[in-house]
């Protein structure tokens, strides 16, 4: 049995060397991380244990979880500056950490890997308009479009984190405390404690074409990260491209996994700018009954004046995924996104070409966005 937390090694060359990261119901003395897995769903894990649906002892029966296909571990998984929002070795805790399970550590995985399928419309109607074609591999006749499927909950090594928003590591810990009403004291009475799950969303990742290409340095790569916009994004909503955006990348991916690359579609859970929805639609209320009209040169200040910010996505921390799939350069970038882009190059991967979101598919209550977005600087493509 575990009497002491495992020691953490942060960007160590093997998975046991780094250590793993313990943070279950009943973890006891083996604890080395801040919070609990499950991201925001650890709420709900309370309550079902308030009201004795689930055991607080249960663990995860991990027997035929692991994941359907190989990634990594890169070069970038051994910088410790590299990735840093979660755990790279988070897919394989069931083989890689079987031994300390058996002895009764409460390790879970952070991050699953499985194959599936996608539907979407507009991939339906780039079939019937023929811009896409089915091959019976990545695209079937029926519209099936055949991918890998990631789930990444977030995992902050909190030196790390401090670096990349060039802040000291005691400062973020203050203002994580501060700004959840102390719902974590171990943030300022465990400094020893240098991993931290925090209560929000993570990120899905959809591979479209041949997992094992990861990596190869001949291997083309069409990128599109996008932040979730459920108002679009699932229902459809005018007033934004979101939607337009995502699909616009997907048919993309698939069009690169067909020509022999990979396609990767990041999906980060940033409602809002990771400004929340109540505040997303406070500003569209905002801009809906101004005076003046809704106008492109009022909208990020009107976002400003309900929020405080027009922007907490903090998009220098959205890169991991990108080192963690082991790419080093991205030939089509699907976005226009200064913003994003910036990041992208700053943490030293290369972008070749930058792809605006054709004029025909944003949406016609979209235009003050776009507008917008282009007046404060956001890519245009020209060609």
């Amino acid at each position: 049995m575990i009497t002491a937390p495992p020691e953490i090694r942060w960007g160590a060359a093997t998975a046991l060397a780094r250590g793993p990261v313990v943070a279950g119901l009943d973890a006891g003395s083996a604890r080395n991380a801040i919070g609990m897995h499950g991201g925001p769903y650890g709420i709900y894990s309370a309550l079902a244990v308030a009201t004795g649906v689930l055991a607080e002892s249960h663990r995860p029966d991990l027997t035929n979880t692991q994941p359907s296909a190989t990634i990594g571990p890169f070069d970038s998984w051994f910088d410790p500056g590299k990735i840093v929002t979660f755990d790279p070795w988070g897919h394989r805790v069931a083989d890689d950490f079987a031994k300390q399970r058996e002895q009764g550590v409460d390790i879970r995985p952070s991050i699953a890997v499985t194959d599936g399928q996608l539907r979407m419309g507009e991939i339906d109607e780039a079939m019937r308009r023929g811009r896409l074609r089915a091959d019976g591999r990545f695209l079937t006749t029926t519209g099936d479009i055949r991918v890998t499927k990631i789930a990444i909950e977030p995992v902050w090594w909190l030196p790390g984190v401090a670096d990349r928003l060039g802040l000291s590591e005691g400062d973020l810990r203050e203002a994580l405390f501060r700004c959840t009403d102390g719902m974590y004291p171990a943030l300022i009475d465990d400094p020893a404690r240098k991993v931290f799950l925090p209560p929000i969303g993570g990120t899905s990742v959809y591979l479209f074409g041949a997992v094992s290409r990861l990596g190869e340095p001949t291997t083309k790569i069409t990128c599109r990260v996008h932040d979730e916009c459920s108002g679009s994004d699932v229902f459809g909503s005018d007033i934004c491209t979101c939607r337009p955006y995502l699909a616009f990348g997907v048919e993309e991916a698939v069009r690169a996994a067909q020509t022999g690359g990979l396609g990767v579609v990041v999906y980060n859970r940033k409602e809002g700018r990771a400004l929340g929805e109540v505040v997303k639609l406070l500003v569209y209320n905002a801009r809906a009954r101004s005076v003046s009209g809704d106008r492109a040169d009022a909208y990020f200040d009107r976002t400003e004046r309900v929020a405080g910010v027009c922007d907490m996505r903090f998009q220098t921390l959205s890169t991991d995924v990108l080192h963690w799939l082991g790419l080093r350069r991205i030939d089509r970038w699907i976005s226009m996104s200064n913003i994003k882009a910036d990041a992208v190059l700053d943490s030293g991967i290369e972008l070749i070409r930058q792809i605006a979101i054709p004029d025909d598919k944003i949406p016609a209550h979209a235009d003050v966005e776009i507008a917008a977005k282009r007046a404060a600087g956001y890519f245009i493509d020209a060609a």
